[in-house]
């Protein structure tokens, strides 16, 4: 590799796990993500380096475009996807949950919000308000002017403000809330499960087609815990940290099954979020790394 080609690679590897981020956010899936980012870099390659200015910027815009591109298909894929669609779940290092801004921006509960947003929307919510870029350069990554970015992001804060969960939970109280429900689930005592489930809390299960899975949203404390309470007697539920919170893996016969995250508000479970499509489930071996 020549000179050149050292300072193209060095340059991106140095921002790798950011554009990782960048990319995640606006698709809720790291496959697409891993995709973006190789455009990126074939773009990147190409590039003069002479005639780049600040190469973080350079790169958060290529990256914002292709995803933007991506995100657009996606939308449409999705329209026909069988059941309810979920975010790619990541195993997360115990520093993430350290930046509690890049936690909540990672979190299963604001992906899913995060997917109401309309593609511009969603890029020009995740550049300002998690990775803090100013209106000038989003309006390049968007193809907006400056005016119409800070206007896309008043109303892309309005929309997920009403929508996001009520508070910044403690890590300490989401693991509390999944240890019970935990015990509960092991133990089959199904009150013990709708003492910490939200009376309106929604259960949704992502199975793609692929494996069973509810094909609607499951509502209510009552219909919820008939539904855990068929989990086979064979499965274990193993603490993880995914997303940047605290979490639940479940294995079958040695294998991993699914994923199940969850949404806490007032010290309740008011979201359920089990990822069971196998196709998402393959980075839950090993950690990926997310950063701002």
């Amino acid at each position: 590799m020549d000179e050149c080609g050292e300072r193209h690679t060095e340059a991106f590897v140095a921002h790798r796990n950011l554009l990782f981020t960048v990319a995640y956010e606006m698709l809720g899936s790291a496959a697409d993500a891993e995709d973006v980012l190789q455009e990126t870099w074939l773009r990147w390659a190409g590039v003069d380096l002479g005639t780049v200015r600040d190469q973080r910027a350079f790169l958060v815009r290529v990256t914002t475009r292709e995803a933007l591109s991506r995100l657009r298909a996606l939308r449409r894929r999705r329209e026909s996807y069988v059941g309810p669609w979920l975010p790619e779940p990541l195993l997360t290092a115990p520093d993430v949950a350290e930046d509690v801004e890049l936690a909540d921006s990672v979190s299963m509960a604001m992906l899913l919000v995060l997917e109401t947003l309309g593609p511009t929307e969603r890029a020009v919510f995740v550049l300002r308000e998690v990775f803090d870029l100013g209106y000038d350069e989003i309006a390049d990554a968007v193809g907006k002017t400056p005016a119409a970015v800070r206007q896309i992001a008043h109303r892309a804060r309005a929309h997920v403000a009403a929508r996001r969960p009520r508070e910044t939970v403690p890590p300490a109280r989401t693991r509390d809330a999944l240890d019970a429900f935990k015990q509960a689930v092991e133990t089959g005592d199904m009150r013990r499960l709708l003492d910490v489930l939200a009376p309106d809390v929604v259960l949704l299960t992502d199975g793609g087609g692929v494996v069973r899975a509810a094909l609607a949203p499951v509502v209510g404390a009552e219909q919820v815990s008939d539904v855990l309470g068929r989990l086979s007697a064979t499965a274990s539920l193993r603490p993880a940290r995914i997303n940047g919170h605290p979490a639940l893996i479940v294995r079958v016969a040695g294998r991993e099954d699914s994923v199940l995250t969850v949404r806490v508000d007032d010290g309740l479970i008011t979201g359920l979020y089990v990822v069971r499509n196998p196709e998402k489930l393959s980075r839950i071996g090993h950690e990926t790394a997310v950063s701002r």
